[in-house]
């Protein structure tokens, strides 16, 4: 009987010790973490020159309160993921998340992610085929994950960063169809709406579809991961469209949510599933920089000079945020103080998530962000 016990208990350990073997991992472009942690800008949505329908923005997010004002803005990170699992990289509370490339735009953002290092040679946003493994590619040559990973995104650039020709993951991005054998009724519906809408980016869709297209292949193919790279809420920056950028940052939020409640209708992801959330940037933090974002060697560069207004890069666009949701996910809350969490430490986390050792994949990526993981075993 006692031997009994003793594996009836070492099951349940291990069962405890990694509960979920599937991930999601959901970037939100250059979506700033004041917005994120204190609903919007007060400055900002009173800009003449940024902000339209002021009076409908305020009815529609405004509060009393920070706390009041970021629920209006992103209800379902503040409601389910403050509740159930953290939120890193309120500044405000001593919590620091930041970017270790030296750029602070998207590409050098997205391989550093993914990658879990930086990588210098990567200074620019042209679709050229990254030169490193992310860790899609290197989870995709062990047998259980083989075509088992997907990866859509509204930027067009992401079949370059995840260098979809050598590593063979699905990948549907920007203005493109998405395809796949035997492929829905609905997302053949999506890939001709898509089509027919204007452009209103180069190389970059509205969310909506990527959303869309990437809810379709989960629920058909049951991938083990998936990706999901959001664009709108920095390309509204870009135009300098700050009611667009609250508009499409609650969409976000509200896209988060229909996917979480989706995993937990689907059997197999429910109650078997992590999700992890940040962003490629920061920006910058005040009304003059707030649509911009870039380093000062960047800003040298685009500017072909040294005598350029931002000398040390715009303030605010590498700092970042870090949110985190599942079975294996501590249930902190929202983060304060503690040290400082880094961008290169996402990929080593969903390795851990995923129950792998991250040095397998690359000793020199930045480690897993232990105090956010509930124990684990490791294959």
């Amino acid at each position: 009987m006692k031997r009994v016990l003793i594996a009836l208990l070492a099951v349940i350990l291990c069962t405890h010790a990694h509960a979920a073997d599937h991930l999601v991992l959901v970037t939100i472009d250059g979506l700033r973490w004041q917005e994120v942690f204190s609903g919007y800008d007060p400055e900002l949505i009173q800009h003449d020159k940024y902000t339209e329908n002021k009076a409908r923005l305020i009815e529609q997010f405004g509060g009393k309160s920070a706390r009041e004002k970021r629920q209006k803005l992103l209800p379902f990170i503040w409601s389910t993921i403050e509740k159930h699992g953290v939120l890193a990289g309120n500044r405000n509370k001593e919590s620091h998340a930041n970017v270790t490339n030296n750029w602070w735009f998207s590409y050098p953002g997205y391989n550093e992610i993914l990658t879990g290092r930086a990588d210098p040679n990567i200074n620019s946003n042209e679709a050229i085929p990254n030169a490193n493994i992310t860790f899609l590619e290197w989870l995709q040559t062990k047998p259980r994950f083989k075509k088992n990973i997907a990866a859509f995104g509204s930027w067009g650039v992401f079949s370059a960063i995840i260098n979809r020709e050598r590593s063979g993951i699905f990948v549907n991005a920007g203005l493109e169809p998405a395809i796949w054998p035997q492929v829905s009724v609905r997302a053949r519906f999506l890939n001709d709406l898509q089509g027919q809408l204007p452009v209103f980016w180069e190389d970059v869709r509205p969310d909506a579809f990527t959303y869309g297209l990437a809810k379709e292949y989960l629920i058909q193919k049951k991938p083990k991961v998936l990706y999901i790279a959001l664009g709108e809420t920095d390309d509204f920056a870009h135009d300098e469209q700050y009611h667009q950028h609250l508009q499409s940052a609650h969409r976000s939020d509200a896209i988060l949510a229909d996917l979480w409640n989706t995993l937990q209708t689907l059997e197999g992801y429910r109650d078997n599933t992590n999700l992890l959330v940040t962003v490629d940037h920061g920006r910058g933090n005040t009304a003059e920089t707030w649509p911009h974002h870039a380093s000062g060697p960047a800003l040298t560069q685009y500017f072909g000079k040294k005598d350029h207004p931002h000398q040390e890069g715009i303030p605010g666009s590498n700092e970042i945020w870090i949110a985190a949701l599942g079975p294996d996910i501590k249930h902190i809350g929202e983060a304060s103080g503690g040290a400082t969490l880094y961008q290169n430490q996402v990929a080593a986390t969903a390795l851990r998530l995923l129950g792998f050792t991250p040095s397998d994949f690359d000793k020199h990526a930045g480690p897993a962000i232990a105090s956010i993981l509930n124990n684990q075993k490791v294959q």
